[in-house]
């Protein structure tokens, strides 16, 4: 199925979760992405979970759906041409390679500019190309201890808490592919391309600075320390049921009316210790010692009629179980399948966004490592089937 970016060709030379998240989402939405790993697979595939056969499904069986994947070796010289008519033929190249890699030496824009001024290079980082940090790894969990936010981030007395959701990662590679896409609109005016610098910390540090929380401290002097499930500046959190968890969130002088109003506490409503968002948060403690009780007497359906009945934010604690078996997922089709050969319907994450007058395309399985070299260096290259059995046979794709 031709979605909105057919025609775009995109050439995937990054490993674990960033860019392979960047070029899954293009690929979603149509484009040509091009998997190029060395022969016999890049080392993400051997990360798990897996399929029983061994196939990792986040990095074999998600991450490269609708993809094509080729195999080149850039560590020799032959590899090294056929990456130049690769990027002579390409439009958007995505690599997340240390900045003093051969690799990433090959990639470098300035160089690929040369070969072809048109192309658009996203660079994932850790840190960015500058900077006292640019030269260390990164991953995901290192750029949340980085950002702050795992200093505020699970309960009074415990550790630092990550997130175990890779938010940066997955984050950064949506900011890989918007960089991606506002680069291609640039060269459809200017017909240059350009290089797209998407860093992990500069993601992580965004998401923590867009909440106020560097202004919170700079201007206010408050810094901010784990609260468990509270939320800071207003009241919400996680309350123990007789057959879970429930999570309200209160927001507004009008919804913690109805909130009081339906667990019974209508005598606290217009208590001054909790007239607006502000004071309820400096008082949430007493809000959950009054309202606790109520909650361990039902019931999770009974408490989110009430709550519901009264358009109180609320819902159940989920388990990875009882998401899977969510009617309302499903319809809006949040959770796709795709039709593996050997094990069957396997969920994965639909294609987001949605859009009203474009075709969503059908998540389709990742390629095993070189499935596509035929087609790529054969009709996109034009190497012979002789050219290329040698460089089979040579170690080179």
């Amino acid at each position: 199925m031709a979605g909105e970016l057919d025609g775009v060709r995109v050439l995937d030379f990054s490993r674990y979760v960033a860019g392979p998240y960047g070029g899954m989402i293009l690929a979603d939405l149509g484009a040509e992405v091009i998997r190029v790993e060395p022969p016999g697979g890049s080392e993400d595939r051997s990360l798990g979970p897996f399929l029983p056969d061994g196939e990792s499904i986040p990095y074999g069986l998600i991450l490269a759906r609708n993809k094509k994947s080729i195999t080149l070796d850039l560590g020799r010289q032959r590899g090294r041409e056929i990456l130049d008519l690769l990027i002579s033929k390409g439009d958007i190249l995505i690599h997340n390679f240390p900045p003093s890699s051969m690799e990433a030496s090959l990639l470098d824009y300035g160089r690929l500019e040369k070969i072809n001024p048109g192309i658009v290079v996203v660079w994932i980082s850790g840190f960015g190309p500058q900077g006292p940090r640019s030269s260390e790894p990164c991953f995901d969990s290192i750029a949340q201890a980085l950002s702050g936010a795992m200093s505020y981030c699970g309960f009074p007395g415990n550790p630092p808490t990550r997130s175990a959701v890779p938010y940066v990662d997955l984050a950064s590679g949506v900011f890989a592919a918007l960089g991606a896409m506002v680069a291609l609109r640039h060269r459809e005016r200017t017909g240059k391309g350009q290089l797209v610098d998407v860093a992990l910390l500069d993601t992580a540090l965004c998401f923590v600075a867009a909440m106020g929380v560097l202004a919170e401290w700079e201007v206010l002097g408050f810094e901010r320390e784990a609260i468990g499930n509270y939320s800071f500046h207003t009241y919400a959190n996680a309350f123990q049921v007789k057959d879970g968890w429930v999570m309200v969130n209160v927001i507004g002088n009008g919804c913690w009316r109805r909130f009081t109003k339906a667990v019974g506490m209508e005598d606290v409503a217009s208590d001054p210790r909790f007239s607006d968002d502000e004071t309820r948060f400096r008082n949430r403690e007493l809000i959950t010692a009054i309202v606790a009780q109520w909650m361990a007497q039902r019931s999770a359906q009974e408490v989110l009629e009430v709550l519901k009945g009264a358009r109180v934010p609320c819902a159940q604690v989920m388990r990875v179980s009882q998401v899977m078996r969510d009617p309302h997922l499903r319809e809006r089709k949040t959770i796709a399948e795709v039709e593996h050969g050997r094990w069957g319907k396997v969920p994965v994450p639909g294609p987001i966004p949605r859009f009203s007058r474009i075709q969503e395309r059908r998540p389709h399985p990742g390629p095993s490592p070189g499935q596509h070299n035929r087609e790529i260096y054969g009709e996109v290259l034009g190497l012979s089937a002789e050219e290329m059995e040698v460089l089979r046979r040579e170690g080179v794709i």
